[in-house]
């Protein structure tokens, strides 16, 4: 595959769905990947990537042009926020009351993030029980938080399909909570192996790494 080819599918599974591809971004999940294999994309037109590491995303981004869109997606430590929060476009695993006292610290308004749903129940994973959204969502609101949506990383699936369950979960919670649907909110899914089933159920963001920069090396 490539990024090419990933924009194509991204454009099909849209319209089968009845959407336009244009309300699903792109995040191009960088993470291992060198400046010079960001560019590469860079250079064919993508603006938002992704990073999980807090310390590889300080050391990459100050390499790379201003205008890329930086999306944190992975599990972040509340003693690393100050790596990131000032790079951060959108902070996609924001899960606990800690990390959101320390995104709330510091020069500025703190970027906006959403709220990471373990909605596969795995106990490895970061994220909160799914039926516990509208009370961390509550208070997270409460202490100012901009919260934009929700994220999930469903377990690793052995078809694409088996994806599909999960999504409409994360669907349903945020179609459950007047406050994500007071205007426009995102849902954060889908990865390499099943964002088309994900673009399908109404996905708004998608993080694709090795559909678009190959097998991590």
């Amino acid at each position: 595959m490539g990024y090419a080819e990933v924009l194509e599918r991204m454009a099909v599974a849209a319209k089968h769905a009845g959407r336009s591809v244009d309300d699903v971004t792109l995040v191009a999940v960088s993470k291992t990947r060198t400046v010079a294999e960001v560019l590469d994309v860079y250079q064919l037109g993508q603006r938002d990537f992704g990073e999980n590491r807090a310390q590889e995303l300080a050391e990459k981004a100050p390499q790379l042009p201003d205008d890329i869109r930086w999306h944190f997606v992975g599990a972040l430590q509340s003693n690393k926020t100050r790596l990131v929060r000032s790079r951060t476009h959108l902070l996609h695993s924001m899960d606990r009351r800690s990390l959101a006292t320390s995104w709330l610290k510091g020069v500025g308004v703190p970027p906006p993030v959403l709220l990471q749903v373990n909605v596969g129940g795995e106990v490895q994973k970061s994220g909160i029980d799914p039926g516990d959204v509208p009370e961390v969502l509550g208070w997270m609101l409460g202490m100012g938080l901009n919260v934009r949506g929700l994220m999930a990383i469903p377990p690793i699936p052995k078809t694409s399909e088996e994806s599909r369950l999960h999504f409409r979960t994360l669907v349903e919670i945020s179609e459950s909570i007047p406050a994500l649907n007071d205007g426009h909110h995102e849902l954060s899914m889908g990865m390499t192996d099943d964002y088309e089933i994900a673009i399908s159920e109404g996905a708004s963001i998608i993080r694709v790494g090795r559909a678009i920069f190959g097998p991590r090396k």
